[in-house]
């Protein structure tokens, strides 16, 4: 039995932008401003996705859901990465655990990570202890310390098991 694993990195970063909602791993975060993007701007779900999508081998989030196109204007972003899942099963791959890590000096995240954990353990279709997710600040450093947007991070292990026979 031979073990294949791969790991896959993403990044996203979205700018403020007032009138909009803040959604964050597929949780809505209060807040007085909400993310600029094509769809919701789920900026922790577009680097989920392009973690996922790099693992596999599948190019990234722009390749999969174009903000050209038309059917993803304020799309849901969990649907991406619910759509992510299945393409990496199509092709024999299974999420091992992912780690994220949301960038921002504001709002505060954590009386929602265990939100955000159970939510994308469901997309995932992995167990809650399969997912890390944690925020940091940059200090007030840069885009995200002078609060004009979020950026996010994200690390996934996938694997799948090829069996081999050998012939007697």
């Amino acid at each position: 039995m031979k073990l294949n694993i791969r790991v896959g990195q993403g990044y996203d970063v979205h700018a403020f932008a007032a009138g909009r909602k803040l959604i964050l791993g597929g949780v809505e975060i209060p807040s007085e401003r909400g993310l600029a993007g094509h769809s919701d701007a789920d900026v922790l779900c577009h680097a989920l996705c392009d973690a996922l999508l790099g693992a596999a081998g599948q190019h990234d989030i722009g390749a999969h859901f174009p903000d050209t196109d038309a059917q993803y204007k304020g799309a849901d972003s969990t649907r991406f990465v619910s759509l992510c899942v299945d393409l990496l099963a199509e092709l024999g791959w299974g999420v091992g655990n992912v780690d994220v890590t949301i960038i921002a000096e504001e709002p505060k995240m954590a009386p929602f990570v265990p939100q955000m954990r159970q939510r994308l353990a469901e997309l995932l279709r992995v167990s809650v202890d399969e997912v890390n997710v944690k925020a940091t600040t940059t200090e007030r450093l840069g885009f995200t310390g002078r609060k004009e947007g979020i950026a996010a991070q994200a690390v996934v292990l996938i694997g799948r098991i090829a069996v081999s026979h050998a012939v007697d």
